[in-house]
């Protein structure tokens, strides 16, 4: 059933779940569905012309392409001006870097997911940053402009010291013994997609010291974590045993769906699975079509990639593996006009049933229990 973003914001918070994981490809609506979910938390008020600074006032933060906005480059190069990231005044960064001094913490966590040597230089005020390699001596380095995927880790970073310091006041139960009330009314966190550029490698450990994270938090803060991403989703998904997951979709209408999965990527949302679904339920319907054959040797082909065959055709059955292929390269490939019929013969529809069930039952795909 298709819904508005709003519609979908109030399905997330009716879940009432502590860790909600939503999936969906580039483009859907993830950083919309943030701003919709902060609306419904917390509307702005009629006659409002900008939000409240004042970080006392949040009860939600985010981390998406808005945050992202916070931060600029100046490249003054006319005048030959060094590269500066600037920073938006905002109650987020004011209270991370000028109030707390978080800026050791943001750069260790930076550095950890670059490069040891490539070093970020706050300007006294705060209002820049600047970024060089460090190489072990004296002498001073010329400051360089940094990647997209590395201004996106440094963004995450300050955001990172920021969720570290509400998670841990937050931590302590009695609120006459914080150090801070600025965190009180915060009820949840909303993170869309941190791992832009990161490889696999610094992707898994990201994910997995935001779980951690997560898992110290002792309050009442709801997590709602959105991603592209099917790796970060999957390590999320393995972190937490109690939560919610989900596959967000766009329909052509504008209008979209927030479907219910049950498990990881590679059970509820991959490409195979998506090629294996439209198979079953044209057999299902007694509906399959010659591109039904095109789609079941991509699935083949995918397997045989997966299982590390040099041929797709050695995963058909053995005593009739140069039959069978024949038929599907036939029907997937044939150009002749005359044979461009849409409809099947009924042998060939039983043969794609046969040759699906087979790739199935004997290569391991995932069976769920009586079937």
């Amino acid at each position: 059933m298709s819904k508005t973003l709003a519609e979908i914001a109030q399905q997330l918070q009716s879940a009432n779940k502590r860790v909600q994981l939503i999936y969906a490809f580039n483009g859907t609506g993830k950083t919309r569905l943030s701003r919709a979910f902060k609306q419904l938390i917390a509307p702005k008020v009629d006659g409002e012309d900008s939000p409240s600074s004042e970080l006392a006032d949040k009860k939600m933060l985010y981390y998406s392409a808005f945050t992202e906005d916070l931060f600029y480059w100046d490249n003054d190069l006319g005048f030959d001006a060094e590269p500066r990231l600037k920073i938006q005044p905002n109650a987020f960064t004011k209270w991370v870097l000028e109030e707390q001094g978080q800026d050791q913490s943001i750069t260790a966590t930076f550095q950890r997911y670059t490069s040891a040597r490539l070093t970020p230089q706050f300007s006294a005020d705060f209002s820049s940053v600047s970024f060089s390699f460090e190489r072990g001596n004296n002498q001073q380095e010329p400051h360089v402009k940094i990647s997209k995927g590395e201004e996106s880790n440094f963004i995450w970073s300050v955001f990172n010291a920021l969720l570290e310091q509400v998670i841990s006041e937050l931590n302590i139960m009695e609120v006459a013994d914080r150090s801070t009330d600025v965190f009180n009314n915060l009820a949840y966190v909303f993170v869309d997609d941190p791992v832009s550029s990161l490889d696999e490698n610094h992707l898994i450990e990201l994910a997995v010291n935001l779980a951690g994270l997560i898992k110290s938090s002792q309050s009442e803060l709801k997590f709602i974590i959105a991603t592209h991403s099917p790796l970060f989703y999957n390590v999320l998904f393995n972190e937490f045993s109690n939560k919610g997951c989900y596959m967000l979709e766009r329909f052509e209408d504008g209008s979209f769906a927030l479907t219910e999965k049950s498990g990881d990527s590679n059970k509820s949302f991959s490409y195979h699975l998506h090629l294996l679904q439209t198979i079953e339920q044209a057999i299902a319907d007694s509906k399959v079509e010659r591109f039904h054959f095109t789609l079941l040797r991509n699935l083949y082909e995918k397997t045989a990639s997966f299982l590390g065959y040099r041929k797709w055709s050695e995963l058909l059955p053995d005593d009739k593996q140069l039959y069978y292929s024949r038929i599907i390269n036939f029907t997937s490939h044939s150009t002749l006009s005359n044979e461009a019929v849409a409809q099947p013969t009924p042998a060939e529809s039983a043969t794609v049933k046969l040759l699906l069930d087979h790739l199935k039952n004997n290569h391991a795909f995932w069976q769920p229990q009586g079937a």
